[in-house]
């Protein structure tokens, strides 16, 4: 850390010379700057940068290593462990530099650091084009795609950083570097699943997808019957085209929802959800199956991509757990155990225990990345979300037991998105054990003191 008074001037100087704002522990509109998705987050940085331009993101960077400050990146500022804040650090806050660019004769956008799915969708619907975002209009678009990205779309279009085409990126020492297959391949290949350790990435290009028609079926079951609509839910999406996905979901049952008849309101339900790339009538013929259990309320329609995407937010302020395990398969054995932990599932709380299909383009995807979940066919997420610090101990307990329960079929490889600080055992089982060297010597050429540490971490080689 370097004096008080070389601290102090250059504080003066970044606030001078930062075409956005800057905020110091001292100064009105700390606390707000600094509260994140997370509400069990509470970290005290010790400079938050809120950036417009990747210069100012260039200004930040500097004025973080002339003070020998490490960096934290906020993007969405979702990340269940809380990587955008670090305590004694500089926050570099990009949510002001939102703007998305689409290219429909190219089929590509390009999106600043700071936008969220809500941009991203909503810039892209007018011309009938999307591409894989996360399940949350919240979520930032930089992280999700950088970590991997897992969304409705991804049985048909691929992940996120399968549709990767270019990063703009400010490194550790300052320099900005456009990052494609054939500029700094080693580094693209790098952004491809291993997240914010190599710099803060200003803007993202992405291949866009021509998606003209969305459609769902949302059906509400009672909890006892959730091992037949699970085992339902499996073979129509093993047997099924690459446009559908969905996930079954345990929930609570919301209260003032017009859509949930009031005898399930704060219990316990079961809910499949099937999404639909296309017409709202090839969704009806592929959810017969699931139609035709005894349910509690149905709705099949078209939507907007963009709708679907706001469907299923969380609103922040909340206190959030939660974890993944890839599975192998999902026989009957496997089915049992999932939906017995759905009977200890806190309610009513926000918490969601979610079972989401793979396949399709995920698993005929590049090979090459660093997401080494790709082959897995199916994915257990306990989404672990509640208002009251009293129930700390029993929903992260709950999220524990989950994954415990379906470890006989579990791969070991994670999707790091969907997980927090696990140690550095999950961080290789999220990268994939023979791509941590090269992950490592890559952070060695761009980041080689590791500023940008708070993250699913990769040390330099």
């Amino acid at each position: 850390m370097a004096p008080l008074s070389k601290a102090g001037a250059a504080l003066t100087a970044l606030r001078e010379d930062l075409s956005g704002e800057v905020f110091a522990p001292d100064d009105p509109g700390y606390d707000e700057a600094r509260t994140v998705f997370n509400a069990m987050i509470d970290r005290r940085p010790a400079v938050i940068a809120q950036c417009e331009s990747a210069e100012d993101v260039v200004t930040a960077v500097r004025f973080a290593r002339d003070l020998d400050l490490k960096i934290a990146v906020r993007g969405g500022g979702h990340s269940v462990s809380g990587s955008a804040l670090g305590d004694a650090a500089l926050v570099i806050d990009l949510r002001r530099m939102h703007e998305v660019t689409v290219h429909p004769g190219a089929r590509a956008v390009r999106v600043e650091g700071g936008a969220t799915m809500s941009h991203l969708d909503r810039a892209c619907a007018p011309y009938g084009l999307a591409t894989t975002g996360g399940r949350a209009s919240t979520t930032g678009v930089g992280g999700f795609v950088l970590g991997g990205g897992s969304g409705w779309l991804d049985r048909k279009c691929g992940l996120a950083v399968d549709n990767l085409l270019g990063v703009e990126l400010v490194t550790a020492d300052g320099s900005v570097v456009e990052t494609t297959s054939e500029e700094h391949p080693e580094l693209f290949w790098a952004l491809h699943g291993g997240g914010g350790n190599f710099g803060v990435a200003t803007a993202i290009t992405l291949r866009l997808h021509e998606l003209p028609a969305m459609a769902i079926a949302f059906v509400l079951y009672l909890p006892e019957n959730g091992p037949e609509v699970v085992r339902t839910y499996r073979d129509l999406l093993e047997g099924g085209p690459a446009e559908a996905s969905g996930g079954v979901i345990y929930l609570t049952g919301p209260p003032d929802d017009d859509f949930v008849p009031p005898h399930l309101a704060g219990r316990l339900v079961c809910a499949a959800l099937l999404t639909y790339a296309g017409p709202e009538e090839r969704l009806r013929a592929l959810a017969e199956p699931l139609l035709a259990l005894p349910h509690e309320a149905a709705m099949v329609t078209a939507i907007p991509y963009a709708d679907l995407q706001c469907m299923i937010d969380d609103p922040p302020g909340l206190r959030n757990y939660w974890s993944a395990e890839y599975l192998t398969a999902a026989p009957d054995a496997f089915v049992d155990a999932f939906c017995s932990r759905a009977s200890s599932m806190p309610v009513p709380t926000g918490t969601q225990h979610i079972l989401f299909p793979q396949g399709g383009a995920i698993a005929s995807g590049p090979a090459d990345y660093p997401v080494p979940y790709r082959d897995s066919p199916w994915a257990v997420h306990p989404f672990g979300i509640w208002e009251d610090p009293a129930d700390d101990e029993r929903c992260r307990q709950w999220v524990k037991d989950v994954r415990a329960a379906v470890q006989p079929w579990s791969t070991g490889a994670v999707y790091l998105n969907f997980t927090g600080d696990e140690g550095s055992d999950r961080v290789v089982s999220g990268l994939g054990a023979d791509n941590m060297r090269r992950l490592g010597q890559v952070k060695r050429a761009y980041d080689p003191d590791n500023v940008f540490r708070f993250n699913h971490n990769i040390r330099p080689a």
